[in-house]
């Protein structure tokens, strides 16, 4: 776990830091003048994937520490590759990035209220006793909000240059989320296999039923295709780093099993979302 907990913070605030140069405020008044679309995308993501993601565990009958990890990916905020693969789908980028910068920064809250609330509900008792909703959420300020907050600095005064090196940017965040978990593929190669035999199930289910619900709740409450399609992409891709970031804070690295969900969700949301972005462009 040693590697995976030192590289999971560094990797989340430069992926958090590309983030923020892909950002303007335009991108948070967006929400105020075109509200609709964003509450459907934010309802969606912040309050019913958590939900469904507690019937699911009761549903399969989920331990309780793989449980803990599927309300960490549940609570985590989508990721910049819902950004690219909703451009990719000829989705709405503008509200897929939107959605990803705002419960982003209200992860800070909303991620150790879920995390911490889900660890009652589930009787887990191996926290360090040291962290506190508190402190996770302060910890999560400093790799979350702040990079962002530098990124949009940054391309306040060097516009150009970001938009120049965009694709760059986008390409580095991608190769961080992927170090991230192949850090921990490597480190607990021998227990990955049997990890994520118990939490793929509930990984894919989960999952699938997200880009399903984002989809018609799309379909019926946005204004258009484009929304439509962006919504269940948000639904469906979790930033997961920052799921293993906090794992690896409440647990203090001492359990690689609570951040397994999160390693299984991020393989298996690559496959589904660009099986979904073959289906979509091929009946269009």
């Amino acid at each position: 776990m040693e590697v995976a907990t030192k590289i999971a913070p560094i990797g989340l605030a430069l992926i958090m830091l590309g983030l923020g140069m892909s950002l303007t405020i335009q991108d948070f008044l967006r929400v105020i003048k075109i509200p609709k679309d964003f509450l459907v995308g934010f309802i969606c993501q912040l309050i019913l994937l958590p939900i469904i993601a507690f019937i699911l565990i009761k549903l399969l009958n989920t331990p309780a520490e793989l449980a803990i990890g599927v309300m960490l990916i549940a609570a985590a905020p989508g990721g910049v590759t819902s950004n690219i693969l909703t451009k990719f789908a000829n989705g709405d980028v503008a509200l897929s990035i939107s959605l990803t910068a705002i419960i982003s920064l209200i992860s800070i809250i909303s991620v150790p209220f879920i995390v911490f609330n889900s660890i009652d509900l589930f009787g887990i008792d191996n926290i360090s006793k040291d962290i506190s909703m508190l402190g996770i959420s302060l910890k999560m300020f400093f790799v979350v909000t702040v990079p962002v907050i530098i990124g949009m600095i940054i391309k306040r005064y060097a516009n150009n240059f970001i938009n120049n090196k965009a694709l760059l940017i986008q390409k580095i965040s991608i190769i961080l989320f992927a170090l991230v978990f192949i850090a921990i593929y490597i480190e607990e190669w021998d227990n990955i296999v049997s990890f994520i035999a118990r939490a793929g199930l509930i990984a894919l289910v989960l999952n699938i039923t997200m880009m399903v619900v984002g989809f018609y709740a799309g379909k019926f409450f946005a204004s258009g295709t484009a929304q439509q399609r962006c919504i269940s992409l948000e639904c469906g891709l979790q930033n997961g780093t920052l799921a293993a970031f906090v794992g690896t804070q409440i647990f203090d690295g001492s359990s690689m099993v609570f951040i397994v969900p999160a390693a299984a969700y991020a393989l298996i949301m690559m496959i589904t979302s660009i099986f979904f972005i073959f289906f979509i462009k091929k009946n269009t």
